[in-house]
Order: C-alpha cells, then structure tokens, then sequence
C-alpha cells in the first residue's frame, strides 16, 4: 500500500507556477469560448452551408456531444500519459479542427470539425484543474489560482456570445473558428516554457472495458437530454435512450467496483463527502449557468429585438460580476468558512435568476437585464471558487486528472439536462400563453420568465444541499488533513510523478 506523499507547501522544483497558470488559463477560455462562441453565427452558418432543416442545432450538439461524452475520459487520460503529452495532443487537435471548421464547405464537414473540437476539449477542460492541482498547494496559493481559473469558465461563456456577435457581423462567421488559431499558438508556446515532462502518474494498462462504458454512458446520456427538443420526455425514443445511458451507468459502476484491475474511476474517492458533493453542486449550477446564458440570450435577441452584436455586449456585466465574485471568494471563505460562502454565493445567483424572471416586454436595459447579470454573476463567481477549493482539498496527485473529470463532468451533464428540463419548461409556458391570446413575443416572454424562475428554484436546491452537507470549518480542515492518506489507499498501480 503507497504511502500518501506529504502535503506540499510550494511548486515542484523548476516549475514556474505563474506560466502554469497562463497556460491553463488560455486553454479554459478556448474550451469555454467554443462552447458559446457559435450560437449567434448559426444563422449565418446555415444560409452559407445550406443546413436542412432541423439540423443546424447539430454545430451545437456535436461540440457538446463529444465534450460531455468523453470529459471522465479526457481526465483520466492525463493521469495515465502524462499532464504534458495530453496539454499538447488536446492543443493540437483542437488547433487542427478549428482550422478544418473555418474551412468547411458542407454541412456534414461542419459538423465534424465541431465534433474533433468537442473531443479536444474533453482532453483539455480537466488538465487545466489538474495542473492547479499538482503546482499549487492547498491554502491560500491554489484558492488563487482555483479563482482565476473559475473566473475564466464562468467568463468565457459571455465573451464567446460578445465575440461570436463582433467576428459575424464585422468579418464572417467562418472567423468563429479562425480565432482559435492565435489561441493554439499561444497556448503551445506556454505549455512549451511551463508543464515540465514527467511520468505519468499512474501506470499500468488503461481499463478499457471502463473507459468504453463509461464513454458510452455519458454520451448516450448527453444525446438522450439533447433530442427532447424533437421528441418529448415521454416517447419510446427519449425513454429508450436514458434507459440506455442508466444501464450503461450500471454497468460501468459494477465494473469499476468488481473487476477493473486499474479502474478509470476509483469508485473510492466518491466516498470523501467534499468529492461527492463538490460534484452534486457544480451539476447544479451548471444547469443554472447555462440555462441562464441560453435564455437571457435569447429574451435579448427574439422578445427585445437586439442584434447579435448589441446581445454579445449585453453580457459584460455578467462578465464583470463573475470576476467580482471569483476575487473576492477567497476572502469569504477564509473568514466565513465553506458553508457560508457557498450557501450565500447560490442563493444570491437565484436571486438573480429571479430578477430575470420579471423581464417583459417593456424592460430597460439597465435594470431589467445588466441588475440580475450582475447579482447572477457575482454569485457564480464566488460559487465556483469555494467549491472547486471545496473538491479539490486534499486529493492526491495521482488521482488529480479523475477529480478534475469528475468535476468537468458534472458540469458539463448538469448544463445539458438543466438545458433539456427547462426549454421544456419554457416551450410549455409558451403554448399556454399563446392559448391565452398573448402576442407572439409576450408569450415567448412567457416562457423565458417560467424557465428562469425554475433556474433559480434549482439553484436554491442547491443551497439547502449546501446547508445540509457542507461540513463546518473545523470538520473540513481535519477532513482535508487526512483525506491525503485516505485516497492513497487502494489507488492500486498508482506511482508518484517521477522527473523523466
């Protein structure tokens, strides 16, 4: 049994922890940015390429297929190549397949290239948290860090909106995917100069039966939430395909628990309750965060009538907030303590969903739409610092990049059932107003409002949870001072990170 390595109070030797983070950050912001980055050139895209109808959403669906199909994957795999092998492939293949995307002459080729960067950035999403992991220490140092981080992901999304709106109404919305050429090229040179080549942590073959299973689960899952748009929550369809993803999950648990010799998940970290709940929270508020993106976005554009470059713009308060929030997060926890800061941080961001839901047709700017952006954000901003600080608090390095998935994977799946639910939500709330003799755009206002009120309900969920299983500070620094030893045990075939 391997011996829990001793708590770090500084970055390896060598390691220039300021260049590390430059790099994750870079990559985050093109993993986030791509994800948002489309949505308003999708009309542009499809009168260019002749999309058929009904099948332009796929740009959107075969980046996030792939993304959340393959996240626990994409982590895992850094822990068994090595954290500088996976930065540069994932790098690579995005670079390659933006360029490909920009290039692309018909649909299908489109919807490819979205594909290969969906898959890049399954790989790159959990290196980034990984390499804060493994550089920073716990303490003060990697809640910094964790803050710039958050800032970055939660930011990202609003400036891909802005930036979408700027590249297709100034150039063309082939430069959606240009764009990502300069960030590769920045983000190569950093990794370059900062991650230093070492073994991989873990050795020993890949579980690949694990990987298939769990892969096949998440995707089927991601696909299954994504099509309720076409056919409802209760056709054979959709409840075939989520039965499909259920007893693909089981599988996957069964094998990782009873035969997996090295399994890609160690079933054993979810004990720690700063794991499990770290995980159940950012599910949460990625559904909160994302359906808040997606449908502010388009109260902008289908109820207030705002061009694509006016509806990217409106979002620099949210960006404003989140950065606020991400600052001033650790802050609040070290005087506060974890419970309070996320309690406090989720029930703000319902605050501020709520305050969406009194958008109509008639709301200004100012108070209507930049007040709750602001509150939202300052609230997702502290969240998701205190509770990335709060999941990744005594994890061994040779489990970082399982963590890291984990965390991404949680995300990522919460954002498309949170998405799923809640168009549903919306859409039914549409046709009763409709019914009722509401105009076309008082009844899609209808609708929005519904969805942002169940938005804030969720992330009130997310507070009780909170409440309840946070643990309080001295029960979190004792957890976090031998959960270090904790995870070593039965990590298997696990071997520290050796300099090559």
């Amino acid at each position: 049994m391997p011996e829990a390595a001793p708590p770090r109070t500084a970055a390896p030797p060598g390691v220039r922890p300021g260049l590390v983070l430059a790099t994750v950050s870079v990559c985050q912001l093109m993993v986030t940015l791509d994800a948002s980055i489309v949505n308003i050139a999708l009309p542009a895209m499809g009168e260019s390429l002749g999309f058929a109808d009904g099948s332009l959403p796929w740009v959107v669906n075969a980046y996030a297929l792939a993304f959340g199909g393959l996240l626990l994957l994409g982590g895992r795999i850094a822990d068994l190549v090595g954290h500088r092998r996976a930065l540069l492939s994932g790098l690579v293949l995005f670079g390659l397949a933006s360029v490909l995307g920009g290039f692309a002459q018909t649909p299908a080729q489109l919807v490819a290239a979205r594909a290969g960067q969906g898959v890049a950035a399954a790989a790159l999403a959990p290196i980034g948290l990984t390499l804060i992991m493994v550089t920073f220490a716990e303490g003060a140092a990697r809640a910094r860090a964790v803050g710039i981080w958050s800032m970055v992901t939660a930011g990202g999304s609003a400036l891909g909106v802005l930036l979408g709106g700027v590249l297709t109404d100034l150039l063309d919305w082939r430069w959606v995917f240009f764009v990502n050429a300069p960030i590769v090229l920045a983000g190569l040179l950093l990794a370059v100069r900062s991650v230093p080549a070492v073994r991989p942590p873990l050795t020993g073959r890949p579980d690949v039966p694990g990987a298939v299973l769990g892969t096949g689960a998440m995707t089927v899952l991601v696909y299954g939430l994504m099509e309720t748009d076409r056919h409802p929550w209760g056709s054979a369809r959709t409840l075939g395909t989520l039965g499909a993803a259920v007893l693909l999950g089981l599988l996957f648990l069964l094998w990782e628990s009873r035969f997996a010799r090295a399994p890609i998940v160690r079933l054993g970290v979810l004990r720690a309750r700063t794991a499990w709940l770290s995980s159940l929270l950012v599910t949460l508020l990625g559904a909160g965060m994302l359906a808040g993106f997606y449908f502010s976005s388009l109260f902008l554009q289908n109820v207030l009538g705002y061009g694509p470059l006016a509806a990217g713009a409106a979002f620099l308060p949210f960006c404003a907030g989140t950065a606020a929030g991400s600052m001033i997060a650790g802050r609040l926890t070290a005087r506060f303590g974890g419970r309070a800061t996320l309690t406090g941080a989720l029930l703000l961001s319902a605050l501020g969903m709520l305050w969406f839901g009194a958008l109509a047709l008639d709301s200004g700017y100012l108070t209507g739409f930049a007040g709750p952006s602001i509150v939202a954000g300052v609230g997702v901003g502290v969240c998701m610092v205190a509770n990335t600080a709060m999941g990744t608090s005594g994890v061994d390095p040779r489990e970082a990049g399982l963590v890291s998935g984990l965390l991404n994977a949680g995300r990522q799946c919460g954002g498309s059932i949170g998405l799923a639910v809640l168009s549903t939500v919306a859409v039914a709330a549409t046709r009763r107003a409709a019914t009722d003799g509401d105009s076309a755009r008082a009844a899609l206002a209808a609708g929005y409002d519904h969805a942002f009120v169940v938005t804030a309900g969720l992330l009130g969920v997310a507070a009780l949870v909170a409440v309840l299983f946070v643990p309080p500070r001295r029960t979190a620094e004792r957890s976090a001072r031998t959960s270090g030893a904790g995870s070593a045990e039965g990590s298997g075939s696990a071997s520290g990170a050796v300099p090559q």
